[in-house]
């Protein structure tokens, strides 16, 4: 659908599309909107999500709901969904609007699978990375730190328990130290939580503590324990999960501009409170660099890192897709949301790291709520 706002009715000869995304996905198109207004070469913004989102829409010129991924054996759908897979309907409706970049957001590998596909059709597509084994090996954190072992990158080690057996056992054998939880694959660090196994009784995690102060992510290693081993949940549909030790040193977000392995731009963040503290910080970036090479990364990626009490930077993980805190870097003077897209559209010669870390100016960062109207007959 056009939107009349954005002059969508303004025929160009290529367009950038940006789909269904995680939580940056509004703030990556007002980027790209503020890149047009600056531009010589007129390009179309599209977006498309599989709900409604009139918020995010509002900053594209033209927008598309994408099928849902159960659509295909939904009999209950219009013809119109249940007929295409996702990855489908996105090609045919990016051909017939001259599509040259496309960032996949959250479903890179659906995409992944039709690499092939989409570059036959003049297609650049960005997945962060630029295979299906890739992006499997960065969502499956086990796999992912195997990875990073055999090629020495420091990554935060993990030991991988999928019953109660396996778990008293690493419990018995790694909890002198200072030890966490979480799922093996999963996202806005759900699942994860800090236990008390190294402490003495007295300092050990309050009963209450989990339930009352939730950001912290503490639970009592017992009752941790007595719920993974009780859960219907965990029983009916196992969940795989890590065992590691808990780093003690600051933890940094880096959002990554890169093509095929090679960091174009890039930019380091480190909160303290409520405030992200935004810089190129080049220790961390000296374990981002061959990660990004490792996994092959390309498009615009995350990297987690932290580090440990001897302050070495460890790799937590990849994000294959952009952060929510990408639109942060245009307070730096370096919008890595138009590096990007201005370099893959063709509208600047091939960013250089070397350059843009001189253009970054440190500053801090407070993120704000806003709010915007939804008309009633819009749904999520």
């Amino acid at each position: 659908m056009d939107n009349p706002a954005n002059d969508s009715n303004h025929i160009t000869s290529t367009a950038a599309w940006l789909a269904e995304g995680q939580s940056s996905q509004r703030d990556m198109l007002a980027s790209l909107q503020t890149l047009k207004a600056h531009s010589d070469t007129p390009f179309t913004i599209i977006a498309s999500h599989r709900h409604d989102r009139p918020e995010i829409f509002e900053f594209a010129d033209r927008t598309y709901r994408e099928p849902h991924k159960a659509a295909i054996d939904d009999d209950t759908l219009p013809t119109s969904e249940s007929a295409v897979p996702r990855w489908q309907f996105v090609l045919e409706q990016a051909q017939q609007s001259k599509v040259k970049v496309l960032l996949t957001g959250r479903n890179g590998i659906d995409y992944e699978a039709h690499r092939e596909t989409f570059a036959a059709a003049g297609i650049r597509l960005l997945t962060g990375a630029t295979s299906v084994s890739a992006l499997e090996s960065i969502d499956d954190k086990f796999a992912f730190m195997q990875h990073c072992h055999q090629h020495g990158i420091p990554v935060a080690d993990a030991w991988r328990f999928d019953n109660m057996v396996e778990l008293e056992a690493l419990l018995a054998e790694h909890g002198h130290q200072p030890l966490c939880v979480k799922p093996v694959t999963g996202i806005f660090a759900q699942g994860f939580w800090r236990l008390d196994s190294d402490k003495e009784a007295a300092e050990q995690y309050d009963s209450f503590e989990h339930l009352y102060f939730t950001e912290e992510k503490k639970i009592n290693t017992a009752q941790f324990k007595n719920a993974y081993a009780n859960s219907l949940m965990v029983h009916e549909r196992p969940i795989p999960m890590l065992l590691m030790p808990y780093l003690s040193g600051q933890e940094y977000s880096i959002d990554v501009v890169c093509e095929y392995g090679d960091v174009l731009a890039a930019i380091t963040r480190y909160k303290t409170g409520k405030i992200q503290h935004i810089s190129y910080e080049q220790s961390v970036m000296d374990v981002v660099i061959p990660l990004i090479k490792a996994f092959g990364c390309d498009g615009i990626v995350s990297v987690q890192t932290k580090a440990d009490d001897d302050g070495q930077h460890r790799v937590l993980e990849i994000n294959s897709r952009p952060s929510g805190g990408i639109g942060y870097t245009i307070h730096s003077g370096v919008d890595l949301t138009q590096v990007g897209f201005s370099y893959w559209l063709g509208l600047t010669d091939k960013p250089k790291l070397v350059d843009i870390r001189q253009q970054i100016t440190p500053c801090q960062v407070r993120s704000i709520m806003t709010s915007v109207k939804i008309e009633e007959n819009n749904t999520y």
